[in-house]
């Protein structure tokens, strides 16, 4: 792991606060910011833009969990969320703010450096699989556009499914365009004329 991080943490006791900064820095990482509040999250969050943002609450409730959901920023960063005691409801609640790694019974020094490189690695797991769903959802969505086109050639020009395929690849290749824009702009136009 990269000694690069910036390290956001999360403790209202001062001294708990000191003894996981000082854990931090002892294995590396050295850009970390201390908040006592985590009502401020939100602005500390956009102000120093941190990778991951470790919170050590003993009974975090509702609104500690839409905080989190700022310090996620819709899932920018890895979020580590230490507490002392749990119940299912609110172990679903933290998943879907945002949080990478949950861990109960509290944050032990000993394991602080393993925990907080296995919420990024599961962030970053996460991020990827949210990536590849999206390209996945704009291929299907591409997809469609490109019937439609092709459809609408078929019908307007009387040519097969692949003739029509040929003409709009060929209409694209000849503009520097990709199919998908001809696609489109080809749709936009049909459904005008409509």
């Amino acid at each position: 792991m990269t000694t690069a991080l910036r390290i956001l943490v999360v403790e209202p006791d001062e001294n708990r606060l000191r003894e996981i900064v000082d854990a931090l820095t002892d294995v590396g990482w050295t850009d970390v910011r201390a908040l006592p509040e985590i009502s401020s999250i939100a602005r500390t969050v956009q102000d120093y833009e941190p990778d991951i943002v470790l919170i050590d609450l003993a009974n975090p409730d509702r609104d500690t969990l839409e905080n989190i959901t700022h310090a996620s920023g819709a899932g920018k960063r890895a979020v580590a969320l230490f507490v002392d005691q749990t119940d299912d409801a609110l172990t679903s609640a933290a998943l879907k703010a945002g949080v990478s790694a949950y861990v109960v019974d509290g944050l032990d020094r000993n394991r602080i450096k393993s925990v907080l490189e296995t919420a990024i690695a599961r962030f970053k797991v996460i991020r990827q699989i949210q990536s590849e769903l999206d390209a996945a959802k704009r291929a299907l969505e591409d997809r469609k556009t490109i019937d439609r086109a092709k459809g609408f050639l078929m019908r307007q020009r009387s040519l097969s499914e692949e003739e029509a395929y040929r003409l709009l690849r060929k209409t694209a290749m000849d503009q520097g365009r990709r199919v998908i824009d001809v696609a489109q702009a080809l749709v936009t136009a049909a459904d005008l004329l409509s």
